[in-house]
């Protein structure tokens, strides 16, 4: 593999400011010169999806309307402004990119993905377009790791994604964080992938299932060697944001994966299929819930900028 970009844009300050953000002691700080192996990649990555929640609220309530991918906005949103603020996939994915950067994971880049969109919440028909992202790092030799593996980080996908670093190890069965599910990558063409031959490429195919004897699930897929750069991040977030064919102007979302005391997650997300804990049915009781179970705070302005949208819930005292 060639060089890799390790342009920095977040300084030491902000470093120390986001790890004190999601929590981690300061033995994980840069000035105590923590290993960055493995372990400490997993207790970055499971802090951040237990502390920035996958949302996008940005979409439906904001003056504007309008994803801004600059990592300066984001740091504000997510992490200075205390708000309990999170992104989407763009968003979020970014966000933890350049801080593994200015850590000194200088090897992390990252990859687009290929959704197949979920029907009554399982993954159903063709691959679509780059959606998503994912972030790949390569861990240098240690005393665990005979030779440099790379791992796939996917900070960004909410429901029934990795709850940690996942090597590129095509059939690898991995228990997530999530009850009996189990996940792997495989490799394989897509079935709409016409060239198959000689230097074609395989993809790296992300599956789950619920259980040992339940069927394998295939979710996501991704080319792990071509990286994604400023003006596909645009072109993917503004398709996202704005596109009719895109669900996420149709429907609100929030996810956020809870720590145990063990350091594991679990997932539970916000009106959904595995355990419903509220129904809102107004504009107030749905900004009621974003604050009660994420610490997610609107502003006014925000609030009432929903109104009009076809996400607006319509129930008496909407806002």
């Amino acid at each position: 593999m060639g060089s890799v970009s390790t342009e920095q844009v977040y300084s030491p300050a902000q470093v120390v400011e986001y790890l004190d953000y999601i929590g981690l002691p300061p033995s994980f700080h840069p000035s105590a010169n923590p290993t960055l192996d493995l372990s400490y990649l997993t207790t970055l990555f499971v802090h951040q999806i237990t502390t920035i929640p996958y949302e996008n609220l940005l979409i439906h309530y904001s003056p504007k309307h309008v994803v801004s991918l600059d990592p300066r906005v984001l740091f504000t949103k997510m992490v200075t402004n205390r708000r309990g603020r999170g992104g989407y996939c763009m968003e979020n994915a970014l966000l933890f990119k350049h801080i593994l950067h200015a850590i000194g994971f200088t090897s992390a880049y990252t990859v687009g993905v290929r959704i197949r969109m979920r029907t009554d919440g399982v993954p159903q028909g063709d691959f679509g377009g780059w959606v998503h992202l994912v972030i790949i790092v390569t861990l240098p030799v240690d005393n665990n790791t005979p030779n440099p593996q790379r791992y796939a980080l996917d900070v960004a996908f909410g429901g029934d994604g990795p709850t940690f670093p996942m090597p590129l190890v095509e059939g690898m069965v991995h228990r997530n964080s999530i009850g009996t599910q189990e996940i792997r990558y495989v490799r394989d063409y897509l079935p709409t992938q016409r060239f198959r031959g000689e230097g074609a490429a395989r993809m790296w195919i992300y599956q789950y299932r619920n259980s040992a004897d339940k069927e394998w699930n295939t979710f996501y897929a991704f080319n792990a060697e071509f990286e994604f750069m400023e003006p596909d991040f645009k072109v993917m977030s503004h398709f996202t944001s704005t596109s009719p064919e895109n669900p996420q102007g149709m429907t609100v979302l929030a996810i956020l994966f809870l720590r145990g005391e063990d350091g594991r997650v679990s997932g539970k997300e916000f009106g959904g299929r595995t355990e419903v804990v509220r129904v809102c049915e107004t504009e107030g009781e749905r900004v009621q819930a974003l604050r009660e179970w994420f610490g997610i705070e609107l502003t006014e302005e925000e609030r009432v900028s929903i109104r009009g949208r076809v996400s607006e819930l319509k129930g008496e005292g909407g806002v």
